[in-house]
Order: C-alpha cells, then sequence, then structure tokens
C-alpha cells in the first residue's frame, strides 16, 4: 500500500493546502478570479501568470517590524499611532493579523527563494517569547485572542520558510503564479527513475540501505531546490515547476523512509 501512495501523482492542491493555511491566506489570494475576474489564458497546460498581488513591505529594525509606508492602514488599534505589524512599539499591544504581511516579512527576510535560513529559529523564538500567553494573560480577552492568532500564524510561517519544497511553493503564491493541480508526470525519464526508486526502496533489508537511499533523496532535493531557485530567479516558471514536481517525489519517498526506520 505505501508504495501506492508513495508514486501516485503528486496533487499540488493538497501541498499547497497542507504549506499554507487557508486562514493565512486573504479571501482574494484564495480565488484569484475575484481579483482578475477577466484574465484567460491563450495557451493551454502553459503556467498562467497573474499579476502579482498587493503585499505590503515592512522594514525588520531589530525588535519590530515597522510598516514602511505609514499611513492609516499602519494604526495600533489601542492607542492609534504608527504601529509594528505584529506588536505595537508605542504601547506594546498585540495587533490583530495582518494578511497583507507576507511570511518572508514576519522574518525580516527580503522575498527570495535563496534565503539564511540559520536565523529562522532566533527570530522564531523571539517572536514566540513575546507572545507567550504567560505575558499576555493580564490582557484583555481580544488581545489575548490576537496574540494566539499571531503565534499560529508565525508557527506557520517558520514550517514554511525552513523547508525548501514548502518555501518554494509559497513563494509562487506570492508571485501569482498558477499550479496546475491536475498536471500529471509524463516525462519518461522521471517515470523511470521513479520506478528504480521503488524497487530500491522494496529491495532493501535492513535500516543501512533505507538510510543509503535516504541521502540520495536529500542530494537530488539538493539539487532541484538550486534548479527551482535559478529558475524563480530568471522567472522562469514552467521550469520551476518542473523542480517543484521532482522536489515532491524525492521528498515523498523520503518521508516514507523515515516511516519505515
Amino acid at each position: 500500500m505505501w508504495k501506492t501512495q508513495l508514486f501516485k501523482k503528486p496533487q499540488f492542491s493538497t501541498i499547497i493546502l497542507k504549506t499554507i493555511n487557508p486562514q493565512t491566506i486573504s479571501p482574494q489570494l484564495q480565488n484569484p478570479q475575484r481579483i482578475y475576474p477577466n484574465f484567460t489564458s491563450n495557451t493551454k497546460n502553459q503556467t498562467r501568470v497573474l499579476p502579482k498581488p498587493q503585499i505590503w513591505k515592512y522594514d525588520f529594525t531589530g525588535k519590530f517590524c515597522t510598516f514602511s509606508g505609514g499611513n492609516e492602514f499602519g494604526r495600533c488599534w489601542n492607542c492609534k499611532s504608527e504601529k509594528g505589524f505584529l506588536i505595537c512599539e508605542s504601547c506594546g499591544c498585540v495587533q490583530p493579523v495582518d494578511q497583507k504581511v507576507d511570511y518572508f516579512s514576519i522574518f525580516g527576510l527580503e522575498r527570495r527563494f535563496d534565503i539564511d535560513d540559520g536565523s529562522l529559529e532566533g527570530t522564531y523564538k523571539n517572536w514566540q517569547k513575546k507572545l507567550h500567553p504567560d505575558l499576555v494573560h493580564t490582557k484583555s480577552k481580544e488581545e489575548r485572542e490576537y496574540a494566539a492568532e499571531q503565534s499560529a500564524r508565525v508557527i506557520d510561517a517558520y514550517t514554511t520558510l525552513r523547508k525548501p519544497l514548502k518555501r518554494a511553493i509559497y513563494i509562487m503564491r506570492l508571485e501569482g503564479v498558477e499550479v496546475d493541480e491536475e498536471q500529471t508526470v509524463s516525462e519518461p525519464e522521471l517515470l523511470g527513475e521513479i520506478m528504480e526508486i521503488r524497487e530500491a526502496v522494496e529491495e532493501a533489508s535492513d535500516s543501512q540501505a533505507l538510510n543509503k537511499i535516504h541521502s540520495q533523496m536529500e542530494e537530488k532535493l539538493s539539487h532541484w531546490s538550486d534548479t527551482f531557485g535559478n529558475a524563480f530567479g530568471s522567472k522562469k516558471y514552467d521550469e520551476a515547476l518542473k523542480a517543484i514536481q521532482r522536489m515532491t517525489y524525492y521528498h515523498r519517498v523520503n518521508e516514507e523512509i523515515v516511516k519505515k526506520l
């Protein structure tokens, strides 16, 4: 049974739903047609690129991320001063989730695929300390709810950005690239490779053999992660999507190997 689950057609809808909490995406981004109802594609089975959704940018300045523009949407609900997107710098109140702030901004990172993931954990822990229930238990019910929602979003951002596959899917979404959720893999080379990997995993007699396959999959993931980064940086979205497909298969192999170890 595991072989069937391992090598069945990858469903990008499943990947995206697991990667991005629908509550963290605005209703407009969940349904691009609500933003671009007249958009159509002239080429079948090719990547469709929608205009980029508007995402507000924030500057990371040590303690908090502050809005770089300074308009009526960047005001604290409590003291009405210009606020940080997560915690107000003036009164210290936790702010409601701002869906226009992307995951990269939460961690003070430039929106790009190749990031310094070594700094993610430290920033993540700092945010969670500021949102810890012990620090907000004396606050109003409203602010405690804000803290819980912000904490959940920081966790989702952290788990998304620290994994190359999840990060790749997320950043493609931010770019407005539509993924064909029903697309099948018909590339003979990849199909042949999948068969070989299937046989190798099936014939693995001990943990040493499985660990060897696991290491090989990690190398392939690293290679196709670099391939995705180059394609994405050059806005070659068709190539980027092919890289995501490869990464999906190899990632699934590793998940199943871990279950068998």
